[in-house]
């Protein structure tokens, strides 16, 4: 009896193990015919991104960032950033007044638009850019293909996905490796995440535009700060001269009469020395 027991033992044992590893070529044939059919999806639709620049001279920079504002949302796009810089090239103040300056001012005006534009817009929208220029000074598109990295991303990703699947399987047998486990799908994460920012920059291509005017002149009065300017006239500052010279030569008389005693000791001393030089002499 306990032969038998034994026999019926050893057979269940060949059947289960004939299923795992049923199972386990199932899911790794499965994996594999997953990771060829993400080679052909991404093979049959290329990554290329698309980058643009321009510079160019208009006639009203305000104006201009506000035409490009408008196409870019009519275009499906997005302002990223933009900004109006005015740097001054020359500046002059002239005698207006009495009390007053024209300020001469000679400033630059530029401007920076940073927008993402769907991809197959990008080439009109050049062209609509170009039309609001008085002068094209450089324009420049750059075709970056990512197809490789993408397909890599994916692969990898895949690849963490089986290897995931394996711990998860041996778990039993040999522990429940938490760290590793994590590792792996962080980095399954990443490359996701990478993937992601590639499909978004191929759909929506970025282009920088720098825009600038001529030198524009501003005249502006203001006051004047010189403060040589605000003292009296040339008569008026003469008669307070004179006062004041009057004012200090009668303080210059009060103070010389204070010292008095010293002026009578000295004159006393020097008429008495004059007198006995002068007996000496007879």
């Amino acid at each position: 009896m306990k032969k038998y027991l034994f026999c019926i033992a050893i057979i269940g044992l060949m059947f289960g193990c004939n299923a795992e590893k049923k199972d386990y070529a199932a899911d790794e044939s499965v994996s594999k015919e997953v990771v060829i059919a993400d080679a052909a999806d991404t093979t049959a639709a290329p990554k290329i991104i698309k980058t643009a620049d321009m510079r160019f001279r208009v006639k009203d920079v305000q104006q201009t960032k506000e035409q490009l504002s408008a196409t870019i949302k009519a275009q499906g796009g997005t302002v990223m950033e933009f900004s109006i810089n005015s740097s001054i090239q020359e500046s002059d103040k002239v005698k207006y007044s009495a009390d007053s300056l024209k300020e001469i001012t000679a400033y630059r005006k530029e401007g920076l638009v940073i927008a993402k534009i769907p991809s197959e817009k990008l080439d009109d929208f050049t062209n609509t850019v170009a039309k609001m220029a008085v002068f094209v000074d450089n324009q420049a598109m750059k075709m970056d293909d990512q197809s490789i990295t993408y397909l890599a991303n994916k692969l990898k990703a895949q690849n963490r996905v089986d290897a995931v699947n394996t711990i998860n399987k041996t778990a039993k047998r040999q522990g429940n490796n938490v760290e590793t486990s994590l590792n792996i799908k962080d980095d399954y994460v990443d490359k996701k995440i990478e993937n992601m920012n590639i499909d978004s920059r191929v759909k929506f291509s970025t282009i920088t535009l720098n825009f600038y005017q001529d030198n524009t002149v501003k005249t502006l009065i203001v006051g004047n700060d010189n403060l040589y300017d605000y003292r009296p006239g040339f008569f008026q500052r003469l008669g307070l001269s004179i006062v004041a010279g009057w004012s200090f030569l009668k303080e210059f008389i009060l103070g010389v009469s204070t010292l008095w005693p010293f002026l009578a000791i000295g004159l006393g001393l020097f008429f008495g020395i004059k007198a006995y030089l002068r007996r000496r002499k007879v």
